[in-house]
């Protein structure tokens, strides 16, 4: 396991994201994103013959990768298994593959979540053969700027400071130098801002429940919301950032 910074909770992440699973679960973000990874490796002709879905939340990237006639073995790996095919139970922080083992890893929402990213990336692309490929989806950037400031002008309101409720994602413009410092070769890094629209912020925050997406961070209150916070938020949420037609908006950048 990383000794670098401790900003999530893994444990807990994997608490919210068993009971996301007893939910009726949230997917389109993951479901958007593994198509599009479908797309990209669409233009790649070259076989694969092992493949890893690194610690995706769902099996909506082992789908697309049945697809592919380019695609051989397909092995899971995430401290979660769903029993849907191979699966090795192994922290993304900490992969137990041997150095040039793997011809391919993809990977959708869940590298946001690892404390250590650019540990993650060395380990990654160590376990790559030197042809081999990597893509991954992360949550990044300004994503929920909307909710973030709701929470900040609402605390600041009501309970006079300021606690850790969004997490903090890691800036587009960084990840390029990231992947070359891990000692990826012609590293590509692009994004696309999703809004997202919903009734209330209340709506939204139930969606981020059914992500298994909840505050994970390690500074976190430990105490429960206050109503009057709650309340506070949702006002602030519809009068900055309700669109014409009466709905609130929520912005990811993927």
């Amino acid at each position: 396991m990383s000794s670098g910074p401790n900003i999530f909770d893994r444990r807990l992440l994997r608490v919210r994201q068993r009971r996301a699973r007893r939910l009726r679960p949230a997917t389109f973000l993951l479901d958007r994103v593994a198509t599009d990874l479908g797309e990209r490796l669409s233009a790649v002709l070259r076989k694969f013959d092992v493949a890893v879905d690194l610690g995706t939340p769902s099996d909506a990237v082992r789908r697309v990768l049945a697809t592919k006639n380019n695609i051989g073995t397909v092995v899971a790996v995430g401290l979660e298994s769903d029993d849907n095919g191979l699966h090795v139970t192994a922290d993304e922080e900490a992969l137990p593959f041997a150095e040039r083992s793997i011809d391919l890893v993809v990977s959708a929402l869940a590298l946001q979540f690892v404390n250590d990213l650019p540990g993650a990336l060395i380990q990654i692309r160590r376990a790559l053969k030197p042809d081999g490929l990597s893509l991954a989806a992360l949550i990044g950037g300004n994503s929920l700027t909307e909710l973030r400031s709701a929470f900040a002008a609402a605390e600041s309101e009501v309970e006079s400071g300021i606690s850790p409720r969004v997490a903090p994602f890691a800036d587009i413009r960084e990840l390029g130098g990231l992947l070359q410092r891990a000692g990826f070769a012609l590293p590509v890094v692009d994004s696309e801002r999703v809004a997202v629209r919903y009734d209330s912020a209340l709506a939204l925050m139930r969606d981020l429940r059914r992500m298994g997406a909840t505050n994970i961070l390690h500074e976190r209150l430990r105490t429960p919301l206050k109503r009057s916070t709650l309340e506070r938020v949702m006002a602030i949420y519809a009068d900055r950032f309700t669109d014409a037609d009466g709905r609130v908006h929520a912005t990811f950048v993927l």
